[in-house]
């Protein structure tokens, strides 16, 4: 067995594998031997075919098998001892005048070799780390809806200035159909709102989308208007009066405050305030590590630069399905896949160079805090380690859950890492503010 690389270019290689009769044939003569004993072939005792005949008639699938086999197995060990970084699998150049009968073979394999490329954390950028903070309005607005929440609800027949509406929005045009609940003051123009004092259920009333809200975002959520459509939505929208409710508002005492954090956890509205903004910045701060982490790819995606080895990979994708690609679809597929490949790439060089790793202590530690705040969600706010250790032990033996939270460990570390060495500039922002910031609006 002899095996060579020829370096094409700094991207691509062809390796040659030089298989000889002695690397073969007695691994042959062994699997043709077993079928002689358990050949049944007419006109012959078991185990007493001729070995010409067994020859002739498995000789060349069992010659074409055990070649492959000891050509993949040394190759494999090849790129595993040359420490070769390729992408994609290697790929078989095919002989026209290739020769089964001979007893030497030649096999030549093309490489996509990965790129080599350095990633600078520390380089110049305009990035920012936001901190969102949960402004005097947020809270008070947060008190006044739970008031309203446990307060005690008066349907009513005609709609008053202060009352809650459920309405369905329509327009058939535009495949608006939404049923929704809505406070009168949510508009952005008082005058919209008093279109609606005085009517009763069953009336409809129409709007204009543009200005509906001080913030078109909205749209989404009460008309369920994709993203895309909401900027400059300029239509006439029915929205038809389901209902009309007010409320009567319950009262901050210590009975309301039990209701909502448990008995004695709160006594007064400025613990309550307090309450509402640590829960509150602990869900802004995920968001704005989810948007950290998303600028800082961004950001290496467009500053790390290198060539990929586009061809073989655009040859390896034609050929690597289970269906074969036309050149063309294999190109399309390629350049949609471009950019996560890139990442990978630059994920891989970030993680071999800070040496981070997953190992089972991680991974055990950050299912533990994950199923506590799930059972938290569910009231139980004080499980047995039993209870916990007994559920962490059923979802680690889950492969798919294993590969999962994976995932998301390595992602916790690389956004420590990130904030750790990436010079981002910090901003503090309402959510209101760091909703227009994400939106660039």
């Amino acid at each position: 067995m002899n095996i060579t690389r020829t370096n094409v270019d700094a991207l691509n290689a062809v390796v040659t594998v030089e298989v000889s009769k002695n690397d073969y044939a007695a691994k042959v003569e062994k699997v043709l031997a077993d079928y002689r004993k358990t050949a049944s072939i007419p006109g012959f005792r078991k185990g007493a075919v001729p070995m010409s005949l067994i020859q002739k008639q498995y000789g060349k699938a069992v010659l074409l098998e055990e070649v492959n086999k000891v050509l993949q197995e040394n190759l494999n060990k090849y790129l595993t001892e040359e420490k070769l970084d390729i992408l994609g699998n290697p790929l078989p150049k095919v002989s026209e005048d290739f020769d089964w009968n001979k007893e030497d073979f030649s096999f030549d394999f093309e490489l996509g070799l990965a790129p080599e490329f350095s990633v600078d954390l520390s380089a110049k950028n305009n990035l920012t780390s936001y901190k969102i903070i949960a402004d005097d309005k947020m809270l008070n607005d947060q008190i006044e809806r739970v008031q309203k929440q446990y307060g005690k609800l008066i349907s009513k027949d005609t709609v008053e200035e202060g009352d809650d509406l459920k309405l369905t929005f329509t327009n058939e045009a535009n495949g608006i159909n939404n049923s929704t609940s809505i406070e009168l003051d949510v508009f952005k123009d008082k005058k919209t709102a008093k279109k609606f004092i005085g009517k009763k259920v069953g009336d409809v009333v129409e709007l204009e989308t543009k200005g509906l809200f001080d913030d078109d975002h909205k749209l989404m959520d009460y008309l369920k208007v994709d993203h895309d459509a909401v900027h400059g939505l300029d239509i006439i929208v029915s929205a038809t009066i389901d209902g009309v409710t007010n409320s009567e508002k319950a009262e901050l005492n210590q009975e309301l405050f039990d209701k909502l954090f448990g008995e004695g956890v709160v006594s007064s509205v400025e613990e309550v305030k307090a309450k509402i903004k640590e829960d509150a910045e602990k869900q802004f701060m995920q968001q704005a590590d989810q948007k950290f982490l998303n600028d800082v790819t961004e950001f290496l995606l467009e500053n790390t630069k290198f060539d990929l080895p586009s061809e073989f990979l655009i040859k390896w994708l034609q050929n690597s399905g289970e269906k074969q690609l036309t050149a063309a679809e294999a190109k399309a597929e390629f350049e949609k896949s471009e950019k996560g490949l890139r990442y990978q790439l630059i994920e891989g060089k970030i993680m071999t160079e800070n040496q981070l790793q997953i190992n089972f202590e991680d991974l055990k530690a950050f299912t533990t805090e994950l199923i506590k705040k799930q059972m938290a969600q569910f009231g139980q706010m004080n499980p047995t380690q039993e209870d916990i250790d007994g559920i962490v032990a059923r979802v680690l033996s889950n492969q798919d859950e294993v590969r999962r939270l994976s995932e998301q460990v390595m992602s916790e570390k690389m956004l420590n890492l990130f904030k750790d060495k990436v010079k981002a500039k910090s901003k503090e922002v309402s959510y209101e503010e760091f909703v227009k910031e994400m939106y660039g609006e």
